[in-house]
């Protein structure tokens, strides 16, 4: 590991399909509550989503949410969150020297499809076309509106991830404070995608969108009869600062981001390719300087794909053969593939277990998959096993683009 810099967390802000606060969030994990819904969309007709349900007037007033966007709305909600979680002065700290990058899948198809839609009813006159369009679907949007609600001054940016796109926020703040080019960095993932049609089209044309008579158990990741996923909408941002910074203001530190590890498959468009994302978790703990046996959780990427989770679990299974205690979860399987959201929020769930000592455990898997039976699975119901010192979460997205983020233990 390079002589660097150590960056922490000192706020967390957040949405979910079963959670509008990391406690009520949590909560709900270690109680076996399911976020996903029935859902119906234009063109797609009936399915399954997870949806969020927070209260945006609580930082935006009406005006500004007609003009701007959903996902807009989601990093706004969490970056206030967050702010208010650190306790950080944005005066104090300097306006100017806080940075906000927001990890994507993709932004605009939501805006663009509802002007379409809003132009047919009039018979294609674009004198309808909506002048906020351009604002709404630059790449830049969700993160913007962070800024501009909260008055930042430094740079802010979406990192297009794909679904890797959370845990790439979070690398890119955690790297601007080692470089020095900010004090304070607001940064994860935020997700809009149940509002376009098209994502539901597309996966349904790939046979990878998941179905069940009962919602709540469509995201069943591991499960022998999984069939693909759950299509949510979500958000999660972190106040990361130097460590010097945050005991220097006598801050409460959550956490350590204590490494990372990007790499592509350069394989296929979609399937994911195992010996990449073995190296991926491989390179992010020697990136913190730990062994696989120093890790107390693994929080899985797995989407409920029949492919996909094997895959996944082949590299797990390679990467912990010999790590002994550790244990592996998924947090999809109460609320769907939050998307850009994914990496932020599933790793948001699972880092009250520093404090608790608490795995929270994958649900929906009545029959396990032979071929996804790693050792150290946590199954229905939660572990407590003392004490947790890493936290590795892995998101992995089309393209063949794999993320690994490891969290330290904060020092007593």
């Amino acid at each position: 590991m390079r002589d660097r810099q150590r960056i922490v967390v000192t706020g967390i802000g957040l949405t979910s399909p079963n959670g509008n606060s990391l406690a009520e969030f949590r909560s709900n994990l270690l109680n076996g509550v399911s976020g996903v819904k029935p859902w119906e969309i234009r063109h797609f007709g009936p399915t399954v989503a997870g949806i969020c349900d927070f209260e945006a007037t609580k930082y935006q007033k009406r005006k500004a949410l007609r003009r701007g966007t959903r996902a807009g709305s989601i990093a706004i909600y969490c970056a206030n969150e967050a702010l208010n979680a650190s306790g950080l002065d944005l005066e104090t700290v300097g306006r100017d020297r806080v940075g906000v990058y927001v990890g994507t899948t993709e932004h605009g198809n939501v805006e663009t499809e509802n002007m379409i839609h809003e132009v047919s009813q009039f018979d294609f006159d674009l004198s309808y076309w909506s002048h906020h369009h351009n604002p709404r679907t630059v790449a830049n949007n969700p993160a913007g509106e962070v800024t501009l609600n909260l008055g930042i001054h430094g740079p802010h940016y979406c990192v297009g991830g794909a679904c890797a796109g959370g845990n790439l926020g979070i690398i890119q703040g955690a790297q601007m404070l080692q470089l020095g080019e900010v004090d304070a960095a607001i940064c994860g993932g935020v997700s809009e995608s149940i509002h376009t049609f098209g994502i539901f089209a597309s996966f349904k044309s790939e046979g990878a969108l998941g179905e069940h008579p009962d919602p709540t158990k469509v995201s069943r990741p591991f499960d022998q009869d999984r069939n693909g996923i759950v299509v949510s909408e979500g958000g999660c941002l972190y106040m990361l600062e130097r460590l010097e910074d945050a005991e220097a203001r006598g801050a409460k530190i959550l956490a350590e981001v204590a490494g990372w590890k990007v790499n592509s498959d350069a394989k296929d468009f979609v399937l994911p390719h195992p010996e990449r994302q073995e190296q991926c978790m491989r390179g992010a703990l020697d990136n913190a300087g730990i062994a696989p046996g120093e890790v107390g959780i693994v929080n899985t990427h797995a989407t409920s794909t029949p492919l996909g989770d094997i895959q996944e679990c082949e590299a797990v299974a390679k990467v912990f053969a010999d790590a002994g205690n550790v244990s592996i979860n998924n947090t999809k399987s109460f609320i769907g593939h939050t998307m850009g959201a994914a990496g932020a929020l599933e790793l948001a769930g699972n880092l009250p277990s520093f404090t608790d000592g608490v795995v929270h455990p994958t649900i929906n898997v009545d029959r396990l998959d032979p071929a996804c039976d790693v050792p150290g699975l946590v199954l229905g119901t939660p572990r407590d096993v003392g004490r947790v010192d890493h936290i590795l979460n892995l998101s992995f997205g089309m393209i063949g683009i794999n993320s690994a983020v490891v969290l330290r233990r904060p020092e007593a």
